[in-house]
């Protein structure tokens, strides 16, 4: 891909004009419930209302698009924190604001690549330290197999 920012910004532009995005998952972060592979959909966060702890959601950073479980909402000083965690991350993303959560994820399907749809059920107490476990021994088992 010869600019990356292109597509993030487009993906970011068409999250904001309330079209829903289908994107494919990389990395470990929300092992074993969405695995590396998996197709996911992406809906506005604006079409169903604010986000609800335990809902995956799709923060926006200035590499792209991070899917994270919404695990806590603090209100300091009358503003809103949104706090996410990856479902096998050993801790807590930094909080943000409404306006960095672009979407959350509505549906998973599986791929070629990863047959399995992913559970994107709402979640409020993954088990981070299991989930954790379990991805270093698939990193450990890819780089010596």
């Amino acid at each position: 891909m010869k600019n990356p920012s292109v597509i993030k910004n487009v993906g970011f532009s068409l999250l904001s004009e309330g079209k829903t995005l289908r994107i494919f998952a990389h990395g470990y972060s929300m092992y074993p419930n969405i695995k590396p592979g998996s197709l996911i959909l992406i809906e506005p966060i604006r079409v169903g209302g604010p986000p609800r702890p335990g809902e995956i959601i799709a923060i926006k950073r200035e590499s792209g698009l991070v899917v994270h479980r919404l695990c806590r909402i603090i209100k300091k000083n009358g503003i809103t924190w949104y706090i996410a965690r990856g479902d096998s991350n050993a801790y807590s993303d930094n909080p943000v604001k409404l306006d960095k959560i672009a979407g959350r994820i509505i549906r998973a399907e599986g791929t070629a690549n990863n047959p399995v749809p992913a559970n994107i059920s709402a979640n409020s107490r993954p088990n981070y330290f299991i989930n954790r476990l379990r991805v270093i021994a698939i990193l450990a088992w890819k780089k010596f197999a």
